[in-house]
């Protein structure tokens, strides 16, 4: 079979979905766990963190390709199969039921590909305020490097941006919490003692990514931002 009739198949879109969905579930996770650091009230740690990785160079560029080009795909093919499985289907409901069985079916499932969109919009802005945001320079052991520490802090200090972002991590638990069970699924990672296994680690997941993206905004903005 060539590649593109692979990427042109259902079984072929639904891995791309897959593999890419959890690369950067993956990444939200150590995203999560880097930001961790913003708790801290010595900007060092964080700071350092940061530079090291810029100081990567062209590695840290590789990866970041890799995920902008993963990102790319996953949107592509959420688009495709979304607009595929409406125009497949031959009678539309008249009204949205969840429902159990191996379908899933419920507002996370129903609200992927919006809640995708969305948080891809999420994603520039995010980018546009801090790793292309306003740029602080300080000493640290005879070295100067940027302080993105102060950078985050600052925009924290502001209710309105707090909310906002506490509304799009709470789309992206909601996000999360079909999309790590789906990509399973469509890894062909499934069975009686599995999938129920992979739901919950799904959720648990969510959950936490969730939780933890809410309450830093929360923790910086209470203690004052900046």
């Amino acid at each position: 079979m060539r590649a593109s009739q692979i990427f042109n198949s259902t079984i072929g879109k639904k891995l791309i979905l897959g593999i890419t969905g959890l690369m950067w579930a993956g990444f939200v996770v150590i995203h999560l766990l880097e930001n961790l650091l913003l708790l801290n009230p010595d900007p060092d740690p964080f700071n350092k963190w940061a530079h090291t990785l810029i100081s990567l160079g062209p590695a840290i560029y590789f990866a970041e390709l890799i995920l902008v080009v993963s990102l790319l795909f996953h949107i592509f093919y959420a688009i495709r199969v979304t607009l595929e499985n409406r125009k497949a289907r031959a009678v539309r409901y008249r009204k949205s039921v969840t429902k159990g069985g191996a379908s899933r079916r419920g507002i996370a499932t129903a609200s992927m590909i919006y809640t995708g969109l969305l948080l891809f919009i999420f994603i520039i802005i995010h980018l546009q305020n801090f790793k292309y945001g306003t740029v602080y320079m300080y000493t640290v052991d005879g070295q100067q490097i940027r302080d993105l520490y102060r950078t985050v802090h600052e925009y924290f200090s502001d209710p309105l941006n707090v909310t906002y972002y506490i509304v799009m991590m709470i789309l992206l638990g909601l996000h999360l919490s079909h999309g790590v069970w789906s990509a399973t699924q469509s890894l062909g990672l499934n069975g009686p003692r599995f999938t129920p296994f992979m739901t919950k680690l799904g959720t648990a997941v969510a959950a936490i990514v969730a939780i933890g993206f809410v309450g830093i905004p929360l923790f910086l903005l209470m203690n004052g931002g900046a």
